[in-house]
């Protein structure tokens, strides 16, 4: 990587309504579909602004070719792992907005898997009219190839199709994921990365026991939760992805109320006792102060 050398990205992009309604009927949770004109719901912006690559651009695990933006590290899982965001200014849905994007960090680590890398990612959004309204910096880590297995598991034939989130209590909410869930997840944010459509791919080269559960859309069900609560407007957010989550696995989202907002986790079927796979950190914005 020592030629390689980290630099600025700029563009001006439209908040696209399209993947905005794709992503509202993902949900299918009965909230309004955010029209054009109306402000965008927290860390939709990774939806409204889907980055398509030139086919010639990707490489065999469906991710864009490193060595341009993104540093060539050898390492081939790559793995969405957190981020922070900070909301100066709502975006509004159909209005074009100025984005800036650098890598600002690149650790080599050893972990307990074996060699990583973890790459961070600095994000910019500003509105129609210039000013700042997204702040963002995003966690990709890297790691070796699991041991490939000597038989791809079978594609389940029972995992049907279903609206992904069910309410358990004030609290409490089922998310359920399908492969038809995580082919749309795909297409809305234009990610061809195999793990998460391509069941042979997924288990017989990467190593992993089903379809991988995108890390954004983890993320976006917990704020979603947030959203079908009413909650208070977002001023900051964290969320870390603590463990993958496979297709069809049952999981659990809770919401916590603390002092300065509310914390959301997510759980896959090995419960609390296991931790949570995800979290999302929520700093609202008290409404008395508005």
């Amino acid at each position: 990587m020592s030629a390689w050398q980290p630099h600025l990205e700029t563009s001006t992009e439209l908040l696209d309504p399209a993947p905005v309604a794709a992503l509202a009927a993902l949900f299918d949770d009965g909230l309004p579909v955010p029209a054009p004109g109306e402000p965008l719901p927290t860390l939709w912006h990774w939806v409204a602004l889907p980055r398509w690559a030139s086919s010639g651009e990707l490489g065999p695990d469906g991710h864009p070719r490193r060595g341009s933006f993104l540093p060539p590290v050898e390492l081939p899982r790559r793995m969405f792992a957190g981020g922070e965001v900070r909301v100066h200014a709502p975006l509004i849905v159909g209005e074009t907005v100025r984005r800036e994007a650098e890598v600002v960090s690149v650790q080599q680590k050893n972990g307990r898997s074996g060699a990583l890398v973890v790459v961070d990612v600095a994000l910019r959004l500003f509105t129609a009219a210039g000013e700042l309204a997204i702040e963002e910096q995003q966690n990709l880590i890297y790691r070796e190839a699991a041991p490939r297995p000597d038989r791809p598991a079978p594609v389940p034939a029972d995992l049907e199709p279903g609206r992904p989130l069910t309410a358990i209590s004030d609290t409490e909410w089922a998310f359920r994921t399908d492969p038809t869930l995580l082919a749309r997840f795909s297409a809305a944010t234009a990610n061809a990365h195999r793990i998460h459509y391509d069941w042979p791919y997924a288990t017989g080269v990467e190593g992993y026991p089903g379809l991988v559960v995108h890390g954004p859309l983890q993320a976006l069900a917990l704020a979603e939760v947030h959203r079908l609560a009413a909650g208070a407007p977002v001023r900051e957010l964290r969320h870390r992805g603590r463990a993958p989550l496979f297709c069809g696995e049952p999981a659990r989202l809770l919401a916590t109320t603390v002092p300065d907002g509310v914390a959301l986790e997510l759980f896959g079927p090995g419960g609390e006792t296991a931790g949570p796979n995800a979290t999302l950190d929520l700093v609202t914005i008290d409404r008395s102060d508005r």
